[in-house]
C-alpha cells in the first residue's frame, strides 16, 4: 500500500488551526485534527466551538477525550472519527454516533494498551491508529516497540488502513512504513519545515525507503 502523509494539527486556538490547515490543504489528501479534553490526556486543545465551519477538506478527528460520543455527535460531516479503544464502553453507541454525524469510524490504541483489546473491534472500523508516543503532546520520541503491533495488524488485515501517529521524522517514518503502516501522521517534522510542500514529498520518499529495511 502506498504511503500517505497526514499533517497532524495540535493547537489551542482557532486562528492557528486555520493557519495550519491553509498551509497543507492544497497538497495532502487528509488532515488530522487532534482534540484533547485535559481529562483523557493531560492537555487541552481546540474544542467544538473552534471546529465549526472549517475550510473544505478531508478531515480526520483524533478524539483524545473521555466521552467521544458527545464530541462526535456535534461534529457532522463525512469525517473519519478516530476513537481510542480505552474510552469505549459500548462500540454500538460509538457506531451510532458516527453514523448520525455522517462520518466513518476509526480506532486508536495507546502504547500501553495490549493489542488484544483492539483486535475484536477491528472489523467495526475502516481504519486503525497505533500511537507511537503517549498521547498529549507533540515532539515526543518515537516508541519503536510499537512496531510489533503494526506488523501483527498488517499480517491479520492485509488491506486495512493502518495509521501511525507520534515521533515520525525522515528516519522513523521508514521504520513505521516497513512495519506495515500506510497512513503516517506527522506534526513537528512537517510544520517546522521551511517548505512544507517539499517536506511532505521528502517524508513520503523516506517512507518508501522503508521497503528496503
Amino acid at each position: 500500500m502506498e504511503p500517505e502523509i497526514i499533517p497532524a494539527i495540535l493547537v489551542t486556538e482557532r486562528e492557528e488551526l486555520l493557519k495550519r490547515i491553509s498551509l497543507v490543504k492544497d497538497f495532502v489528501k487528509t488532515i488530522q485534527i487532534d482534540v484533547m479534553d485535559n481529562v483523557f490526556v493531560p492537555n487541552k486543545t481546540v474544542g467544538l466551538a473552534e471546529l465549526k465551519q472549517l475550510p473544505e477538506a478531508s478531515y480526520e478527528f483524533h478524539w483524545m477525550v473521555k466521552d467521544p460520543v458527545k464530541w462526535i455527535e456535534q461534529t457532522p460531516g463525512d469525517h473519519m472519527h478516530l476513537v481510542h479503544v480505552e474510552t469505549i464502553s459500548s462500540i454500538e453507541e460509538v457506531k451510532k454516533a458516527v453514523e448520525k454525524a455522517g462520518g466513518r469510524l476509526g480506532l486508536a490504541l495507546n502504547p500501553e494498551t495490549p493489542l488484544e483489546k483492539l483486535l475484536p473491534l477491528v472489523p467495526e472500523a475502516e481504519e486503525v491508529l497505533v500511537m507511537t508516543v503517549h498521547p498529549g503532546f507533540s515532539g515526543q520520541k518515537y516508541i519503536q516497540e510499537m512496531e510489533i503491533k503494526i506488523k501483527t495488524l498488517r499480517e491479520k488485515y492485509p488491506r486495512l488502513d493502518i495509521e501511525v501517529d507520534g515521533g515520525l521524522n525522515k528516519e522513523t517514518i521508514a521504520r513505521a512504513y516497513a512495519a506495515g503502516a500506510n497512513l503516517l501522521a506527522v506534526a513537528s517534522a512537517l510544520f517546522s519545515a521551511d517548505d512544507i510542500r517539499k517536506a511532505v514529498e521528502e517524508l513520503r520518499k523516506s517512507a518508501l525507503a522503508g521497503d528496503s529495511l
